[in-house]
């Protein structure tokens, strides 16, 4: 485990270095993980860091709301609505790697748009050390380092945490008395919804996803799992009322971990399933049926793309 004072005074040292007197922009999503690189950048510059959320449209339930309630303290957060272009950015694609080199470029491209409005030379990130060996090992690209475009429009790219396992961010996090509802979150993915829903991203199956994951997070909370939600894996037949539906299959992941290399599939109760299962087949008539996995990590990865 990481010496928590001591990473931290190096950590604003080396960002304070890097950037000198330029301005930078933070990519907060709201996760421990950039919510942690913001507040050591914070310390380090100051005012010539804008921290910037975009809205991708492949958010969790209520997230933007969330993010606006949780970081109103900083005055220079610019909120940026990009559901739209992401959206069509993604028509088509139905390639896993594909899509989260698609998600990776358009994320750039937001926040050189974005630095271009606060002549901003640098980009801060949190990318996190399993993200770079997921990526450099070919596992798969995580938007923010694989799948990352080759031309970037920024003197430099800093990357506070990416030496850090999740549970050492987390450490980081208490220690900078970051809220519990940030230092303790679940994990969300960088691509966001695009890697639980199984091929082309469409709106209906990114509000089938969405309000599923907010079940299975709900239910699940009690049993404090490392990362737990649903996803949108195909279609199959079912029955609703007297009627026969093809509707969307949805898949529970619920996982224990320490810092996601490896996890082990949750044994939840009947009951809990039982629970999911209802309300998400209930409030969703294009849902047909619900399914549990039960796969580790390896063989299979935490996220289904």
């Amino acid at each position: 485990m990481v010496d928590v004072e001591e990473f931290i005074d190096e950590a604003t040292t080396e960002i304070s270095e890097a950037i000198g007197d330029a301005n930078a922009i933070i990519a907060l999503s709201g996760g421990v993980d950039s919510s942690v690189a913001a507040a050591l950048a914070y310390r380090a510059i100051g005012e010539q860091l804008t921290p910037v959320y975009v809205d991708t449209g492949l958010m969790r339930k209520g997230e933007t709301d969330q993010i606006r309630e949780t970081f109103s303290f900083m005055e220079s957060l610019e909120v940026v609505e990009a559901q739209d272009r992401f959206l069509d950015a993604l028509a088509g694609v139905t390639d896993p790697e594909e899509k989260r080199h698609v998600i990776g470029e358009q994320f750039i491209r937001e926040f050189e748009r974005e630095a271009k409005e606060t002549d901003a030379e640098y980009l801060v990130q949190g990318t996190i050390y399993p993200d770079r060996i997921e990526s450099e090992g070919n596992i798969k690209s995580h938007h923010n380092v694989g799948g990352l475009p080759d031309v970037v429009d920024f003197d430099g790219i800093v990357e506070p945490v990416r030496d850090l396992y999740k549970d050492e961010v987390r450490a980081v996090a208490r220690a900078l008395d970051l809220e519990s509802v940030i230092s303790e979150r679940m994990p969300f993915p960088g691509p966001g919804l695009a890697v639980r829903i199984i091929g082309e991203v469409t709106e209906e199956k990114l509000e089938v996803a969405r309000d599923a994951c907010h079940v299975v997070e709900e239910e699940v909370a009690e049993h404090e799992p490392w990362q737990a939600f649903a996803a949108v894996i195909g279609k199959a037949t079912g029955v609703k009322g007297d009627n026969r539906v093809h509707g969307w299959v949805v898949s529970v992941r619920s996982v224990e971990s320490r810092d996601g290399m490896t996890a082990r599939a949750q044994n939840l109760p009947w009951e809990t399933l039982q629970r999911i299962q209802s309300r998400i087949t209930g409030q969703n008539d294009n849902v047909a049926r619900v399914v549990y996995d039960v796969t580790h990590k390896p063989p299979a990865t935490i996220e289904y793309e």
